[in-house]
């Protein structure tokens, strides 16, 4: 530290001001960063993958601090998907206990009655536990085809949890796609293609104002 060998226990670092270095590089504060991902089908939503499947993050072209996901999408979803350094906002994002909504088209192979539908807006058994009343609604039904579409909107986010309530209800998952994260979508951004947050969508998020 400022080209001295520090070796006592619980040395305080002032950043700014004072200069560390390890095996002769610099330690410097990384900058957080907030990002919206428009993810497409095809990706794996990790940083590497040992399978040697296509990663989210080489879509990240630019970005040189090292982010990770705020929660998952899995490989055949698409849609908004946020990224950051910052572990507040990461937790903010992705715990049950804020409520910050997630919005999602699910395109079904069958199609719901209201009776199913109430089931998904009171919390419906999966696996092992009942998820949270959702917001639903039915946007489209093809009787010629036997599909529909179905606007979902939950704030809790375990695993695969939209194609597991639609499952659970005697429908399987065509195609799905995150509509949006709070107020947050992803108008403007191409497919494949990321932004930063404003200022602003980030603040709103901290304050949980989603």
């Amino acid at each position: 530290m400022n080209g001295k060998v520090v070796t006592e226990l619980g040395t305080k670092v002032v950043p700014g001001k004072d200069k560390v270095m390890v095996e002769g590089k610099e330690i410097t504060k990384e900058d957080k960063v907030y990002i919206l991902l428009n993810k497409p089908v095809g990706y794996v939503t990790t940083a590497s993958d040992e399978r040697g499947r296509k990663t989210v993050m080489e879509l990240l072209e630019g970005v040189k601090e090292k982010v990770v996901p705020c929660g998952r999408l899995d490989m055949y979803t698409s849609g908004l998907l946020l990224l950051s350094n910052d572990g507040e906002f990461i937790y903010k994002v992705t715990h049950p206990k804020h409520e910050t909504t997630k919005t999602y088209i699910a395109k079904t192979n069958g199609i719901p009655s209201e009776k199913d539908l109430n089931k998904l807006r009171n919390g419906i058994l999966i696996e092992d536990y009942t998820t949270s009343p959702a917001k639903v609604e039915l946007l489209l039904k093809d009787k010629v085809n036997n599909v529909a579409r179905i606007w979902i909107q939950i704030h809790e986010g375990r695993n695969r949890q939209v194609r597991k309530m639609c499952e659970a209800i005697g429908l399987s998952v065509i195609a799905l796609k995150r509509e949006g994260v709070g107020n947050l979508t992803c108008e403007g951004v191409e497919k494949g293609k990321w932004r930063y947050l404003t200022k602003q969508e980030v603040k709103e998020i901290m304050e949980n104002e989603l």
